[in-house]
């Protein structure tokens, strides 16, 4: 069931309380429309009438929220089951509708993954952007960012010698690479180790993938045994420094001793901007850090900040994230209930968000926020020196205005071949990725950059 006020007869001022009168009390989601028929902002609410109606209370709005009011036009709901059904399509209409009025995170299109290649005998481990069905293998991850995946596979590098080479490059040795040389690979390509052997390396680094060290520790153990009683001490010798480096990385890597999954998740916010960072842990492992700076127009409390960026964070992105048993907040999140309900039920686990929590969780709950904190201060600089840098470039351009948006256009080709055009663009925060292009030149005469140019 829907129900619309007629942006063809609405009067200049949006006539809310003719409007509200109608409104039922039932869960749903609604939608905030311009006069053009843009969508403003999509809410959920477990009682549709009493949350529109807080938006035209004649007191205690702030002032972001009275300039959302004024450019209301109409409203459109769309009544649910329940609060949770509310919950996934609000964050199904924010994804599709983008609208500037809610908290919006930058979409991550894909995310890094290791992947274990399906090679009978000497499979590799590499990183990949964006998982596919294609080729069969074994897929690690999502991993939280490319750092995290660059770093796991350094270590399973510096402890298992697996190769991260591509196929083609693998089937055209006739002699080891460089890493063979510097003991992070065994050499696979010219048969250096058996499949066998090369196969068990394999199944222990899908097995620290996974979270299980001590599992892997114990096998190795009693490898270097039977390696010292049959007098081959140095291959016993090999087997004491991976279990050294595995239990190194456990040291570094270990949450609590109980180990477990959890998403810790801190924020920060100063002079208009928001800062959420996300430590991922995985069987007592740490898989990595995340900084979210989303975008936001209405004034809004940590709570209500939280939960937004929650609901955006599991149910809001092309790829569904992996649910953790544990999401550790700082602070009470609006609708905390409603958000471990239909976390628990995309899981099919009961997941619980937490504040209230003691021992070793509580101190990382307090890094997540002494980070959040720091990486705010970082951005915060990081913008007043790109600021100090644009006022530099007006007054040498001797310019009326600071500029705001710029374009920088290269034109490149290989020999006059193959020509194409890449643009970088940087606003007043500095370079804005999501803005790059690269274009591909066609029918202009090879070398001649003044025509590509003209053509981009």
């Amino acid at each position: 069931m829907q129900t619309r006020s007629d942006p063809a007869t609405q009067p200049a001022e949006f006539d809310s309380k003719n409007f509200l009168k109608q409104l039922t009390e039932r869960p749903g989601v609604y939608r905030m429309f311009d006069e053009g028929g843009n969508v403003l902002y999509v809410g959920k609410a477990r009682n549709l009438k009493n949350r529109v109606s807080s938006y035209f209370r004649k007191t205690g709005l702030a002032p972001k929220t009275e300039a959302l009011v004024g450019k209301i036009a109409s409203i459109e709901v769309t009544i649910t089951g329940s609060e949770t059904e509310a919950l996934l399509l609000e964050q199904n209409l924010i994804k599709s509708l983008r609208p500037p009025y809610n908290i919006l995170l930058r979409d991550d299109k894909s995310y890094p993954y290791i992947y274990l290649s399906s090679h009978s005998d000497y499979p590799s481990l590499t990183f990949r952007r964006g998982r596919t069905k294609k080729g069969g293998g074994t897929w690690f991850g999502p991993f939280p960012s490319s750092g995290a995946v660059k770093e796991s596979l350094n270590v399973l590098q510096k402890v298992f010698r697996i190769r991260s080479c591509s196929e083609s490059y693998f089937k055209n040795r006739t002699r080891p690479c460089l890493q063979y040389q510097i003991n992070r690979c065994t050499a696979p390509c010219v048969e250096y180790i058996s499949p066998e052997d090369y196969r068990e390396d394999i199944r222990h680094a899908s097995m620290f993938l996974e979270g299980k060290n001590p599992d892997i520790i114990q096998d190795l153990m009693n490898a270097m045994e039977a390696a010292s009683k049959s007098l081959d001490f140095e291959k016993a010798a090999a087997y004491r420094d991976q279990i050294n480096h595995l239990r190194h990385v456990q040291e570094q890597q270990s949450v609590d001793g109980e180990g477990g999954d959890a998403d810790v998740i801190a924020i920060a916010q100063d002079a208009g901007i928001v800062c959420i960072v996300v430590i991922i842990v995985r069987g007592g492992r740490v898989l990595g850090t995340k900084d979210y700076f989303p975008r936001y127009s209405i004034e809004q409390t940590e709570g209500e900040l939280l939960s937004a960026f929650l609901g955006q964070y599991y149910f809001g992105g092309n790829t569904r994230r992996e649910i953790p048993r544990d999401v550790l907040v700082p602070v009470d999140v609006d609708g905390q209930e409603l958000l471990a309900e239909a976390l628990t039920k995309a899981a099919n686990r009961e997941t619980r968000i937490r504040g209230n929590v003691r021992g070793e969780r509580r101190r990382w709950l307090e890094l997540a926020m002494t980070n959040a904190h720091q990486t705010l201060l970082t951005h915060l600089a990081s913008k007043e020196t790109v600021y100090r840098r644009l006022l530099a470039l007006r007054d040498t351009l001797e310019l009326s205005e600071t500029p705001s948006r710029m374009e920088c256009f290269d034109i490149s080709h290989s020999h006059g071949e193959n020509t194409v055009a890449s643009c970088v663009v940087f606003d007043e925060n500095g370079p804005l990725k999501s803005d790059y292009r690269l274009y591909n030149i066609e029918g202009v005469t090879g070398g001649d950059d003044y025509a590509a140019m003209r053509q981009v």
